[in-house]
């Protein structure tokens, strides 16, 4: 087996690159993670240079692994700038550093692809190596892989990287067959907090529709991306992907792509865009031009659930953080992100913090639990 970095996801064939990565999680898919290249979003200037691995045997690929040279830590969705500014009080480098991540994607899926029947432990083995040495050669302080599934985790533990866990709230199917049959499950109280801000917005003249991917408008893409650009600027931040990306993504995977509108009196006032996997929807962005009473449960959660609920989809991973979801019955979950860092010291005292964090972190998850909002 042999190892080749490449520096665009152009340099590999889609075809080559999708038959290892399938079809259940579609933001590893070649032409997700192209059209974040091709429309600027990631590049040297936006701070995410790619540097994919490759792994061979004579010329078949067997394996492939996301990878970027990062030069901070924004995009992320995992927090390590305290581990940045320790190392700048201590004199040292962490910038630039390696990391193994769907860019601005916090969602749970694979991330490294192994062609089955060939041996993933020795894969791991030999990419673990490869990084190892060119971060010696090239300066580079560390290499983070972000947002792995649980399995995955665990073996990239077993080759010596630390361990560090988060918590998410996904919806999960429990065998609902409508809304209402799933509102039944709840608690008399939640039940009447869910009915009253479903009719809220409907009481403020706002009618919702669902659009698949590949039916949606130009124009109804441009309208989207003025409210997902506005919930950055509103934040006096600028928003992470291009208009062009979006576009990009929806050639080549609008079948993969749900836009719910809000509209009044004809007008599109808000919009969220999901992208949907072999048996989950992933909630992803949102944005709106004014503000309606409960509008954003409606077009993030409620609306999502339905779909999930009418397609048949098991989960809802609606994104990241949001203690709010909790009473409207999405679960605390964990999820996990591994680390491995050049400086022996350094590793040290991040695998303490880790180890105490985790068990923060496993008793958090415990009482959040207690507060889901469904009947005892």
């Amino acid at each position: 087996m042999q190892v080749k970095q490449i520096e665009s996801i152009g340099d590999v064939a889609d075809a080559n690159w999708n038959a290892l990565a399938g079809s259940d999680y579609p933001f590893i898919r070649h032409e997700f993670l192209a059209a974040l290249e091709e429309s600027g979003s990631v590049s040297e200037s936006t701070g995410w240079v790619p540097r994919h691995l490759l792994v061979y045997d004579d010329a078949e690929l067997i394996a492939l692994l996301p990878l970027y040279l990062k030069t901070h830590s924004y995009g992320e969705y995992v927090f390590d700038q305290q581990w940045a500014a320790a190392y700048r009080q201590h004199g040292l480098a962490y910038y630039p550093k390696w990391l193994t991540a769907i860019p601005f994607t916090p969602c749970p899926g694979p991330r490294l692809l192994v062609k089955e029947a060939v041996n993933r432990a020795s894969v791991m083995r030999l990419m673990r190596e490869f990084i190892r040495e060119q971060s010696i050669d090239e300066g580079i302080s560390s290499w983070h892989c972000l947002f792995p599934v649980e399995q995955e985790a665990g073996q990239w533990q077993s080759q010596g990287l630390s361990l560090r866990e988060g918590v998410q709230y996904h919806w999960f199917n429990r065998g609902a067959r409508s809304f209402g049959d799933y509102l039944e499950t709840f608690n008399a109280a939640k039940r009447k907090m869910i009915r009253r801000e479903r009719r809220k917005v409907g009481e403020a003249g706002v009618e919702m529709r669902r659009v698949p991917g590949d039916q949606v408008t130009d124009g109804e893409w441009q309208a989207f991306y003025r409210f997902y650009a506005l919930t950055y600027l509103k934040n006096a931040s600028r928003p992470y992907l291009t208009a062009d990306f979006f576009r990009r993504c929806a050639a080549a995977m609008g079948g993969r792509m749900l836009l719910v509108q809000g509209l009044k009196h004809g007008k599109t006032v808000a919009a969220a865009l999901s992208f949907i996997g072999s048996d989950t929807l992933y909630g992803r962005y949102w944005g709106c031009a004014e503000a309606f009473d409960s509008l954003h449960f409606e077009a993030c959660y409620y609306q999502g659930l339905e779909y999930c609920i009418e397609h048949g989809l098991q989960r809802f991973d609606s994104g990241a953080q949001g203690e709010h979801k909790i009473a409207r019955g999405f679960e605390p979950v964990p999820t996990y992100s591994l680390h491995w860092l050049k400086d022996p010291a350094f590793a040290e005292a991040i695998e303490n913090f880790l180890t105490r964090e985790r068990q923060a972190v496993k008793i958090y998850r415990l009482n959040a639990a207690d507060y889901l909002p469904f009947k005892k």
